[in-house]
């Protein structure tokens, strides 16, 4: 049965916590967090290596043209910051929007409870997102806009435990879905363009009490602290935006940190460690067990806060293990992770780049072209612009195909110039002035690629006009999802296009796949502001649904 929005918008009134008690929640429990079953997303990117794989393949390459909306929820929401992953277990399902977190009948779109935080009334942020929740026994775990982490029943939305990680008058703030491992709720502080200095926190995940918190800023006496002049380190940014990946085999935990503060390199000279990094940390101390900088001394805002893919690769006729990043500074990394370190591997753009020279062959170390790096009262153009060779959205990696699939965006630089800046608690801390344009010429932005990982060569790309705004899934039935305006459906070894649907405009969450009574369910969440021109062209009231909906399609033989 397909539902309308008018129907569906119905439901949003609905608080059905005796039905949910009433058919029971399946506990979320260790084993099933490492070996998920096909039927169910269990975080944020499915698994702990972040592939954001499904082996579901009911729906395929032959029918996915048979696809169609089986529910609509909307979500009352009408920020433009729409990023949460339907996170589905047994049949129930929790999305994220801004401050609530909503439950939902993963089958009908049924609502069964809300959780509405009241945020303090003094409360401002660059970005007021939420990207999704964890799930950990009988219990849901949310990030919020004031640095608390909550604890929700999950039969009922009751608060469990609601444990403050930081002060947010000095700035910090969690967008990320948390990462549940070895019975901790593990989160990254967001901030860092106020100035913060980063961390990944762990929590008991029954009682909410801290079990470690690592810096992502060494202090005085740590190691890497001699990369920060004075006290700079004290504000050095570092924000950890997106949830991490873990190894349970090593117990090791991985984080992508973001960019130094304030922006511009010539006010802090150094390496900056271990910022624009992927950071390895034990899971049970908080340890740093090795990191990888991407790019020193960073002056772009190229947060490489994307966590790595963990995937086995062949190199040189032996599989390593391996991390797979593609960064924002343009390069798509492989790194080898070991117990104490991680070692370079290779590195290749995957989009036009002019700052770097050339990378070291044996650290990867990036020499830079000066006229391409922006200072205090300097003028640089440099690509790819701020918003990176790939912003947040996740990529994701099909084991049967072989092939990594970025949400890429090519074709755009900026120009940025540094500006004297004052440090005040809570305040912009940037200190730098921007533009993003198009390279002269160009006819697109917009690419998915897809890259075979044991050749390291790029396989097929997928063009568009405009600039990717989606998260990519891929599943075993040989399909790649991207998520956006448009909603398609790619074959994931060719690339071709098989199947698009518009939705809302707007900043899309990340699709998910899920199975109830053996029906293979497709959702993803999207939203936008009443906006009044897309890509600058005019909207009638009648174009584009506004405010945050949940989308779940399935094969309309089945709906």
């Amino acid at each position: 049965m397909v539902f309308g929005l008018a129907v569906v918008g119905l439901l949003v009134s609905s608080w059905n916590t005796t039905a949910t008690q009433s058919m029971g929640y399946a506990l979320v429990t260790d084993l099933r967090l490492e070996k998920p079953e096909p039927k169910n997303w269990l975080m944020y990117r499915r698994t702990y290596d972040g592939w954001g794989y499904s082996p579901l393949r009911q729906i395929t390459s032959l029918n996915v043209v048979d696809l169609t909306p089986a529910w609509v929820f909307p979500t009352g929401v009408f920020e433009d910051h729409h990023q949460s992953p339907p996170i589905v277990n047994d049949g129930t399902m929790f999305v994220t929007a801004t401050a609530d977190v909503i439950a939902l009948d993963a089958k009908t779109g049924e609502m069964l409870w809300r959780y509405a935080r009241k945020l303090p009334s003094d409360l401002r942020r660059p970005h007021s997102t939420n990207r999704g929740v964890g799930l950990y026994n009988d219990k849901v775990y949310v990030g919020t806009l004031d640095a608390h982490v909550v604890a929700l029943d999950a039969l009922s939305g009751r608060v469990i435990w609601d444990q403050a990680i930081e002060d947010y008058k000095r700035g910090y703030y969690i967008t990320m879905a948390p990462l549940v491992a070895d019975g901790k709720v593990l989160v990254g502080t967001s901030g860092g363009e106020e100035g913060v200095r980063g961390f990944v926190a762990a929590l008991d995940a029954r009682t909410g009490e801290e079990v470690w918190k690592s810096y992502t800023i060494p202090g005085v006496g740590e190691p890497g602290n001699e990369t920060w002049p004075g006290d700079t380190w004290q504000t050095g940014g570092g924000p950890v935006w997106l949830t991490g990946t873990y190894d349970p085999a090593l117990q090791i935990t991985y984080w992508g940190t973001g960019n130094p503060g304030p922006w511009m390199g010539d006010t802090r000279p150094g390496d900056n460690l271990y910022t624009n990094s992927t950071i390895a940390l034990d899971v049970k101390t908080g340890a740093l067990r090795g990191y990888y900088q991407y790019h020193w001394n960073g002056s772009w805002d190229w947060d490489e806060a994307n966590a790595p893919l963990l995937v086995d690769i062949e190199r040189g006729g032996r599989v390593v293990p391996a991390l797979v990043h593609p960064g924002r500074n343009g390069y798509l990394w492989f790194l080898e992770r070991q117990l104490e370190k991680l070692s370079f591997i290779e590195a290749k753009p995957y989009v036009y780049q002019n700052v770097f020279a050339r990378l070291d062959p044996h650290t990867g170390r990036p020499t830079y072209h000066s006229e391409h790096v922006p200072g205090t009262g300097k003028r640089a153009l440099f690509c790819p612009s701020l918003v990176g060779g790939k912003n947040w959205p996740p990529e994701a990696f099909n084991p049967e195909t072989r092939l990594l699939y970025i949400p890429a965006n090519e074709n755009q630089c900026s120009y940025m110039e540094g500006r004297a800046v004052q440090y005040t608690p809570g305040q912009s801390f940037t200190g730098a002035d921007f533009e993003v344009f198009k390279r002269f010429g160009a006819d697109h932005i917009g690419e998915l690629q897809a890259w075979d990982v044991d050749t390291g060569e790029r396989a097929w790309t997928h063009e568009f006009k405009s600039r990717i705004q989606g998260s990519v899934l891929t599943t075993g039935g040989g399909l790649v999802f991207l998520g956006g305006g448009d909603f398609q459906a790619f074959h994931a070894v060719s690339g071709r296009l098989l199947w698009q649907m518009r939705t809302n405009y707007g900043r899309s969450g990340i699709p998910t796949t899920y199975s109830v009574d053996g029906v293979q369910y497709v959702a993803f969440q999207s939203g936008a502001q009443r906006l009044k021109t897309v890509d600058g062209l005019p909207l009638r009231n009648t174009e584009v649904p506004k405010g945050g909906l949940v989308w779940a399609f399935a094969l309309d033989c089945q709906c």
